[in-house]
């Protein structure tokens, strides 16, 4: 259509949904066309801002890429800077700290750009907390998150090794960074909401911790130099809050029954373990993700 009136096209095409389709597939339509058109209209307000505020000789597609949105019109129309790979290994950079409570790291063995499924990274995952269970769930939904919003054009992610004491016959931990809006009955796998805290952060260099409530549940952060832990708000051995937990060290103790955990190593206990939720600290931001079955077990 080149020479063509885009939006009079636009016009044209949705004349002939609603013909051939009815009035309930143009009223989708319509909306959808609302939609895409905000989306784009945020994207060019956001990115007059950013140049106009841009400090002098500033790389302007290094300000544009910093913001998510921005960048993300970037990949989509192949106009980011960074390739995929480049911008997979900044993501996974965000997570190493992490991973890294949990006994474990992550390298990339691969990417498949024309797999069936979609682009495809595969990724090997090197400990994860001797094999629990609540720690893989939480590096897996850590990587999804991290990789998401790194580069979204990753339509699946293969990660391999998930814990090093796993049989050879476990099947490959599949990870879907855009999981489908419409899920099944709520599991352990269910991708979890990620959710941005209001309050600022503890202070980084300080052993301290404090509660977060988000949606009526309440989390335990707490601040080790260096890092930001989260678990629920729950001592797993007598079901007392941790709140008042006094904090040795690394080592978060219950006041109720006296069970020690290594907060720095993904909550370990003697014969019980913290429950860690996902967590990404980036730029003065907290995010952490909030399971769907969060909060449903005795």
């Amino acid at each position: 259509m080149a020479g063509a009136d885009p939006g009079a096209h636009i016009g044209e095409l949705l004349d002939r949904l609603g013909r051939e389709a009815g009035p309930r597939a143009r009223e989708t339509a319509d909306e959808l066309v609302r939609s895409v058109v905000e989306f784009y209209g945020e994207g060019l307000a956001r990115t007059v801002r950013l140049l106009r505020s841009a400090p002098a000789g500033s790389d302007p597609l290094a300000v544009l890429t910093a913001d998510e949105l921005v960048g993300d019109l970037l990949i989509l129309h192949d106009l980011h800077p960074d390739d995929t790979m480049t911008r997979v290994g900044q993501a996974l950079d965000k997570v190493r700290p992490y991973l890294g409570s949990h006994a474990g790291d992550v390298e990339v063995t691969g990417l498949d750009p024309d797999a069936a499924e979609g682009p495809t990274l595969r990724l090997r995952l090197r400990g994860s907390c001797d094999g629990c269970p609540s720690s893989t769930q939480t590096v897996r939904w850590t990587i999804e998150e991290a990789v998401a919003r790194s580069a979204p054009e990753i339509a699946h992610i293969e990660v391999e090794g998930v814990a090093e004491a796993a049989p050879a016959e476990q099947p490959l931990l599949q990870i879907q960074p855009r999981p489908p809006d419409a899920a099944p009955a709520a599991s352990a796998a269910d991708p979890p909401h990620w959710h941005t805290l209001a309050a600022p952060a503890l202070p980084a260099h300080e052993h301290a911790t404090r509660v977060a409530d988000i949606e009526g549940t309440a989390l335990l952060l707490v601040r080790l130099p260096g890092n930001l832990y989260a678990y629920r708000d729950r001592c797993p051995g007598c079901g007392a809050d941790l709140r008042t937990a006094p904090l040795d060290g690394e080592f978060l103790s219950c006041a109720a029954c006296a069970a020690r955990f290594d907060v720095r190593h993904a909550g370990r206990g003697d014969h019980t373990h913290l429950e860690p939720l996902p967590l990404l600290e980036e730029d003065g931001t907290v995010r952490v993700a909030l399971p769907e079955l969060l909060g449903a077990g005795p």
